[in-house]
């Protein structure tokens, strides 16, 4: 026999001779082929040598008879030290020092106990559970978020002015197989005086005089390109001194206990610290899934929580429209010396459309000059400015909690 098992032996025959002496019986172990009885109350086991509850041996009183049969494959495991406890009785599981509470569904977390309030405010776990488990948040405001507007400054135009000036041996100017003869302006012409492809008098084209009447195209505008400008938007009264975030946040808390509970559907798990009531002062038993789910009915409190939260909001860039509505006028002068001075006719053109005028036939064109007189750069419609992205939290987490408990009315 193992020094081990004579140790259990004759400390179980010595407690045998205690119990016989006392007058009860406690089972304080499993010795193979000895079972003492815990309980007095049990029939029978009042007398010494009453049955136990399925003893190996007959009777409480016989079981040192045999000692050394008894103890001759007795287990080393023998809980002695529980033996010195009374009431123990190591075939039951300890008693639940926490709370009994439902087993959680499969892919669920084991049960927690969850605090919910202010971040400031958030406690330490307590010493019944002192691992934090999880920290989430909830209840997000956007900070607010406002894009300037946009605008365009007028376009850079500029009025080109018209060359192709033409004599016509006809009045109107359109008139079907009447001569054309050019008076254009050279390439580039600044509207400076110029005698370029001047008309002399009485010049005949296929028998008729060749300078009966003047026509001078359309200036035309070079509408150029807008600059985008952005102006501030103004901050309103209500968004001054504001900035988002989440309000809320969430703290679970776990640890063991080494317990169980007698319904095999309950699980044994820490208790709130006494006193303690529901949030944001103290804490709910909880348990936990990752995502968004629906809360089975043992736990029928849901709370959602995230892990953050990503602000992707913007501005489009601004930028300008093509130029439109962009008018020009140039005050167009004909001469029939080459120097500018001898005035035939002299008009103002517009953009909108080209000029024919009657002049007296056979006049002499020598010369020409134009100046803008009017230029209206039209408008740029403003683009971009408007706001893009957007607020999108991450990591979503579920917590379904037990009811709070309803404190017992007191009667009056």
């Amino acid at each position: 026999m193992r020094t081990s098992e004579v140790m259990a032996c004759s400390a179980a025959v010595l407690l045998l001779e205690a119990l016989a002496l006392a007058g009860g019986c406690v089972v304080v172990g499993d010795i193979k082929g000895v079972d003492v009885c815990q309980d007095p109350t049990v029939p029978g086991a009042t007398d010494p040598g009453g049955p136990c509850y399925d003893a190996g041996a007959d009777t409480c009183g016989d079981a040192g008879s045999d000692t050394d049969d008894a103890c001759s494959d007795a287990s080393a495991g023998a809980d002695l030290d529980s033996a010195t406890a009374p009431g123990f009785d190591p075939t039951l599981p300890q008693a639940c020092s926490g709370q009994c509470v439902p087993r959680a569904p499969l892919d669920w977390s084991e049960p927690a106990l969850l605090w919910i309030g202010a971040h400031d405010q958030a406690p330490d776990c307590p010493a019944s559970a002192p691992s934090i488990g999880y920290e989430g948040h909830a209840d997000f405001t956007a900070a607010p978020h406002a894009c300037p507007a946009c605008l365009c400054d007028p376009p850079d135009a500029s009025c080109e002015l018209p060359a192709a000036w033409r004599a016509h041996a006809s009045f109107p100017c359109d008139v079907p197989g009447a001569a054309e003869t050019s008076f254009a302006a050279p390439d580039g012409w600044d509207g400076a005086c110029t005698s370029t492809n001047a008309v002399p008098a009485e010049q005949l084209c296929d028998g008729a005089l060749c300078a009966q009447s003047l026509g001078i195209p359309a200036p035309r505008v070079l509408p150029g390109t807008c600059a985008p400008r952005v102006v501030e938007a103004p901050e309103g009264p209500e968004e001054a001194g504001t900035s988002g975030g989440f309000a809320t946040f969430a703290r679970a808390c776990t640890g063991t206990v080494v317990a169980s509970c007698g319904d095999p559907g309950t699980v044994c798990i820490p208790a709130p610290p006494a006193g303690d009531g529901a949030p944001p002062e103290g804490f709910l038993t909880c348990i936990h899934h990752e995502g968004e789910q629906d809360c089975p009915e043992s736990y029928p409190d849901r709370h959602v929580f995230y892990a953050g939260a990503d602000d992707t909001r913007s501005c489009a860039p601004c930028g300008c429209a093509e130029p439109s509505g962009a008018t020009c006028s140039i005050l167009a002068s004909a001469f029939s010396d080459s120097a500018c001075s001898q005035f035939v006719v002299g008009v103002v053109v517009s953009s909108a459309a080209p000029f024919c005028g009657a002049i007296s036939p056979g006049t002499a064109l020598g010369s020409k000059s134009a100046s803008v007189v009017h230029l209206d750069p039209g408008t740029c419609a403003p683009t971009g400015g408007e706001p893009t992205g957007g607020v999108a939290l991450r990591g979503a987490a579920t917590f379904c909690c037990r009811p709070e408990a309803v404190p017992e009315q007191t009667p009056t």
